[in-house]
């Protein structure tokens, strides 16, 4: 009985802050402790500027809560993004740190670090620096998450360093190659449906509007981006995103100014516990 109403709990307080489960960036907040999901992922752009056609990334993703404040992310991409045909494209590590929590009921604000590495075997195309698959480097950054009800709030400030190897080289590149970036998102994000909550059971409806942005340091230049997507929750272990993103402003060489994202994803809850 205390076993079943622990997850209760754990389920309820999932669907709580369902509506900072973001699609295009991360909250504060983390996979639930001791728990474990599996994240399948496709973006795609409908022509890139290099091949001019139909371009797409596959993106598998396990995540892992080490505790209620530390979660690791493993993932990996194929892709055609870079190349004329789809082949294994890169790897990732990434993990968050959350170390500040004032909750209370119905609302909360969390703060959490986060660090990321990328190999990946694509060439070094376009100015945009890129983590998800494009470019090999290291990622580093912060962010704040305010939950008010139905409301969610939340802002990411990073630095990105690429770690290609024609940084070192004393080939002249023209334009020059961008090595180091600063980035940034405010993403929002509103619980639609259900209107009340009577069961873990219920579908979840949350809409999110997202602002992504990058400022180069080399050859400087920058995008702005803004990216409206809908999440399905089902059974409050399993989602399903959607979310298109467009460019408001830019300056910078990139694979396309418009691209789409999908993902699935499933978690279960307890995964790692002790039994």
């Amino acid at each position: 009985m205390l076993r079943f109403l622990f997850s209760f709990l754990l389920l309820f307080a999932l669907r709580l802050s369902g509506q900072e489960l973001y699609v295009f960036s991360e909250p504060a907040s983390n996979v639930p402790a001791h728990s474990m999901s599996i994240k399948l992922k496709e973006h795609f752009v409908t022509s890139d500027r290099i091949y001019e056609r139909f371009a797409g990334r596959f993106m598998p993703q396990i995540m892992f809560g080490v505790s209620k404040k530390l979660m690791i992310r493993a993932g990996a991409s194929i892709a055609n993004m870079h190349t004329d045909n789809s082949r294994f494209e890169s790897f990732s590590l990434y993990t968050k740190y959350r170390f500040l929590s004032k909750d209370e009921l119905h609302k909360h604000f969390r703060m959490a670090v986060y660090a990321e590495a990328s190999r990946t075997n694509a060439p070094f195309h376009y100015d945009e620096i890129s983590m998800m698959g494009d470019k090999s480097g290291v990622e580093l950054g912060i962010i704040t998450t305010q939950l008010w009800n139905k409301f969610a709030l939340s802002g990411t400030v990073s630095h990105t360093q690429v770690l290609d190897k024609s940084r070192n080289d004393k080939v002249l590149y023209i334009p020059e190659r961008n090595y180091q970036s600063v980035n940034f998102s405010l993403s929002g994000g509103y619980l639609l449906l259900p209107r009340e909550y009577t069961d873990y059971k219920q579908t979840n409806l949350n809409l999110y509007l997202e602002i992504l942005g990058q400022q180069t340091f080399e050859n400087p230049s920058y995008y702005v981006d803004m990216a409206p997507a809908i999440q399905l929750i089902f059974n409050s272990n399993t989602k399903l995103n959607m979310g298109y993103r467009f460019q408001l402003g830019s300056d910078m060489q990139r694979m396309a100014a418009n691209s789409w994202l999908l993902s699935i994803e499933r978690t279960f809850l307890n995964a790692l516990k002790k039994r």
